[in-house]
């Protein structure tokens, strides 16, 4: 299922999930098309992942830590970054709407943090076969970069699950490649995307790695979670919730 709207109201126009959609957008046509203007002297969309790319074993020795940051606005292709947005236009602007604009950034980076850190102690566990050595070895996890704003995005997602549990999304799905639209419960899709990230995770904690950051993803979403009872205005969430419980029982 491929999310492409929820009910909720907003009563106010958002303006940080916006610009961070773009800023990740522009931030990719110029990997591809002006490496340099990111970074002086760079000559490849590669080039850059590599070096703002978060790579464990730099961060783990206190070296590049700024690379946290940078990497959140890195894709590894354009499937990458359209399918991030995509959940970050869906579901971030709720997010931003119930904890205001600066708090819904605090998070935003926050959420990165937390995903960042889940994806180190998962690659210290993981068996010896996977790690090969410490060296600069392309298959070893501790030296590929990690790179997208998927950690983030799955704080907001956990959020999401928190704040507006009874919500409806509305998705994408295909029948026989018949695409049809369906509305699901928020809950019901956001817990099976989490459970999908869950096993994944699990199973590329007993294998070589797989080449997805599954447990920043869940480390993300946990962090995202943890953060709402902090973040949230919670008068701002009760009327955002009145006026989408209103409009959902209006109109279905």
């Amino acid at each position: 299922m491929i999310p492409a709207g929820d009910e909720n109201i907003r009563i106010e126009r958002t303006f940080v999930n916006n610009i961070l959609i773009l800023l990740n957008i522009a931030v990719y046509i110029l990997m591809v098309f002006r490496p340099d203007i990111l970074l002086p002297g760079a000559t490849s969309y590669d080039e850059i992942v590599y070096r703002l790319g978060m790579i464990p074993i730099f961060v783990v020795n206190g070296e590049r830590l700024w690379s946290i940051f940078t990497s959140m606005f890195i894709h590894a292709g354009l499937a990458h970054l359209l399918g991030n947005m995509l959940y970050l236009y869906v579901f971030g602007d709720n997010i931003e709407a119930a904890m205001g604009r600066l708090r819904y950034l605090v998070f935003y980076i926050l959420s990165g943090l937390g995903a960042v850190v889940f994806h180190i102690v998962s690659i210290s566990v993981l068996p010896p076969e996977s790690l090969l050595n410490r060296g600069l070895s392309t298959a070893n996890p501790w030296v590929i970069p990690a790179v997208g704003a998927s950690g983030a995005i799955s704080g907001v997602l956990g959020a999401y699950l928190v704040m507006y549990p009874g919500g409806m999304v509305r998705t994408v799905s295909f029948f026989f490649w018949i695409p049809v639209v369906l509305r699901v419960p928020a809950a019901l899709f956001i817990i099976v995307w989490f459970i999908y990230q869950l096993v994944m995770g699990i199973f590329s904690l007993t294998t070589v790695s797989t080449g997805i950051a599954f447990w920043a993803h869940i480390g993300g979403f946990l962090t995202g979670i943890a953060l709402v009872p902090i973040l949230t205005d919670k008068k701002r969430l009760r009327k955002l919730k009145f006026y989408s419980y209103w409009y959902q029982s209006s109109f279905y």
